[in-house]
């Protein structure tokens, strides 16, 4: 019996890369004809025809499937619905707008089949600017540092990953995702393969400086408490330079003569005290604020329909393999 690959696509206005998805996948099955394979498209609240591809596909093809969902939740959750329907036995995450090169599969489905659970791609180049590559690099460092979790770098979703991966953070339900961080968090037995990241040719990306910003500071404060003992460390050292200046102050006037420094000295304290509170207090809002949504026990998502059905709307259930 065959085994079943599923290749996940998450698309939020992608209605341009239909083309070549379709090019794409043909190309996937030709090149290795020893898998059964679905193609699951995930539309994120697309405001263009995005979703109207999809049907057209499932209709003309049975490869494809695809899952509406009720609005647009961003792509981690998209992920999530994926994770949630797709049927195969193994997963790969690939972008819809086809930056991720189909040519790494025969590669990922052999290391899958040698044992591997997480293969993993790393980006050996890209199109991108310096700043962002570069931002990129440090972040992954300063995430590193601040976990005891090995996390890969330059590695993003484009993985393959095995039905027990797809188990594991099915199980995983938080509303304030970090998916690359929880990849390295349930662990498994991972390999590592590089890439080179095709230009893209359709569309435009989704993530803005602002986007991107937002994504690493989820992706800090969902993985790691780092920042909250950054903060009391900071109290303890302003605390202790503090009180040397005052030392140094009382020192200086008995001894010296030395009048006290009035006003700006305050100034400089109290605007340098005030940064210290208002770094500590954003720290632990950003804390309280994923406490906060992650108490109420809302599901992840909802969904339109899945493959034009209405009636599966509970994010905590999957599509029999009849669906």
């Amino acid at each position: 019996m065959m085994k079943k690959v599923t290749i996940l696509l998450p698309a939020y206005n992608e209605e341009a890369s239909f083309p070549l998805i379709i090019e794409n996948m043909k190309k996937v099955i030709a090149d290795n004809p020893n898998y059964e394979w679905e193609f699951l498209m995930v539309n994120d609240g697309s405001t263009d025809h995005t979703l109207q591809q999809m049907i057209r596909l499932h209709e003309s093809d049975p490869h494809y499937n695809y899952i509406d969902l009720s609005r647009n939740y961003g792509k981690e959750v998209a992920m999530m619905a994926g994770f949630d329907y797709a049927q195969g036995d193994a997963l790969i995450i690939m972008d819809a707008d086809m930056q991720h090169p189909i040519d790494v599969i025969p590669e990922m489905l052999r290391y899958w089949e040698e044992g591997y659970d997480d293969v993993y791609a790393q980006r050996q180049g890209s199109q991108e600017s310096w700043l962002k590559r570069k931002t990129s690099q440090w972040y992954y460092k300063v995430l590193q540092k601040m976990t005891r979790i090995p996390i890969q770098k330059d590695t993003g979703d484009f993985r393959l990953l095995d039905h027990s991966c797809v188990a594991a953070l099915r199980q995983m339900r938080e509303s304030e995702r970090n998916t690359k961080g929880m990849y390295s968090w349930i662990g498994f037995h991972k390999k590592g393969i590089y890439y080179q990241q095709q230009e893209r040719l359709e569309g435009k990306s989704k993530w803005g400086v602002w986007s991107l910003m937002n994504l690493a500071v989820n992706g800090i404060t969902s993985f790691t408490t780092a920042p909250l003992r950054l903060a009391s460390v900071m109290g303890v050292v302003v605390s202790a330079v503090a009180f040397a200046y005052l030392i140094y102050i009382i020192l200086m006037t008995n001894l010296y003569g030395d009048p006290v420094q009035g006003y700006p000295t305050i100034m400089v304290t109290v605007l340098f005290l005030g940064g210290v509170q208002l770094l500590s207090l954003g720290i632990l809002g950003e804390y309280l604020g994923r406490v906060f949504n992650e108490v109420k026990g809302r599901p992840g998502y909802f969904i339109n329909s899945y493959n034009g059905k209405r009636h599966e709307t509970d994010s905590t259930k999957q599509p029999s393999s009849e669906s």
